[in-house]
């Protein structure tokens, strides 16, 4: 029978006390350790390019992409996965490794498609994406290389089964890739993969067996042209500055030459007027003075002979033209 602690001795009272302070101090200490060791147990360090999915019991508690440390509620609480959501990733379409007979096989029935005009073309392409939203592709899609695959392998099949084989190899390669890279993304969109595809590359387009020459040399003809119309494209753009410089050399030649003619014709036609002006007010004076002035002006240019009156008897001379020669 236990003994009233009230009726029991000072020291023993002491002790139970004691020893009761020291078994609640140590559950306390030993609380905090657990806690001090769970709690770091939240803390992580994203390096750039990845993302954490936060699962909180289950269910999806948001997912961090910021580079840096972060500290969230430890596991099992919040649990949480660290992805490579930025990485760029790349699956290849038709095309086979070398030396491997079965991914020749799987790589041929892939490139395989018809075309609009019931065509057979061989097209070996390449997929970019990366994750948009790492929880989709980590949770709600099972296997997203497979998805990525399957959806790609559709996508290529309806937009090449639109296009005739023409366009397939040389019109329309471009429209292709882009059709194919935006069916892809709406179909990923519909599964809510959570995958963005950054895009599609033609790797490798051939016509059917029975007519790849045709189609070789047909693209071949197309290069060529391509290649003259680049080079008389270059060629024009060569000549076309000289020309231009030449003709704005001859235009301003021209207005200089109009701004000079215009000038002294101006000036002759002041001096006509002045000329006039005067011949008004003294006829006389000024028709001699033009007299003199225009002998003045012709004189020195012509050969002068000066007899003085009555001292000889000079023979007019007039020189005629010479008779032309005769041909022999």
């Amino acid at each position: 029978m236990a003994r009233d602690p009230e009726r029991l001795p000072g020291e023993e009272r002491v002790r139970r006390s004691v020893a009761q302070s020291l078994r609640r101090g140590a559950a306390l200490l030993l609380a905090f350790g657990l806690l001090g060791a769970w709690l770091p147990l939240g803390a992580f360090t994203l390096a750039p390019g990845q993302a954490a999915v936060l699962l909180c019991l289950g269910r999806d508690f948001g997912t961090i992409r910021e580079a840096g440390f972060h500290l969230t509620l430890p596991p099992p609480l919040v649990l949480r996965e660290i992805v490579n959501a930025d990485e760029v990733r790349t699956e290849d379409f038709g095309l086979a490794a070398a030396g491997a007979e079965a991914q020749s096989e799987q790589a041929a029935l892939e490139a395989a498609m018809q075309t609009s005009d019931n065509n057979i073309v061989r097209i070996g392409f390449s997929v970019q994406f990366n994750l948009k939203d790492p929880f989709g592709a980590r949770y709600r899609i099972e296997d997203p290389v497979a998805v990525v695959r399957d959806a790609a392998q559709a996508a290529m099949r309806e937009a090449v089964g639109g296009m005739t084989v023409d366009g397939v190899l040389r019109q329309q390669r471009a429209a292709l890739t882009a059709d194919v890279a935006a069916t892809l993304q709406d179909i990923l969109d519909g599964y809510g993969a959570g995958i963005d595809v950054l895009g599609v590359q033609l790797r490798d387009v051939q016509a059917p067996v029975a007519v790849r020459a045709a189609f070789d040399d047909v693209i071949a003809a197309t290069q060529d042209a391509s290649r003259l119309v680049n080079e008389a494209e270059g060629y024009r753009n060569e000549v076309l500055p000289g020309a231009r410089a030449q003709a704005a050399e001859l235009t301003a030649q021209a207005e200089a030459h109009r701004e000079a003619v215009v000038a002294e014709a101006t000036g002759q036609a002041a001096r006509f007027k002045a000329v006039a002006a005067e011949y008004h007010k003294a006829p006389d004076i000024t028709e001699k003075r033009l007299y003199l002035e225009t002998m003045e002006s012709v004189l020195p240019k012509v050969e002068k002979v000066i007899i003085e009156p009555g001292t000889a008897n000079v023979v007019p001379y007039l020189p005629l033209p010479r008779a032309p020669k005769e041909s022999k």
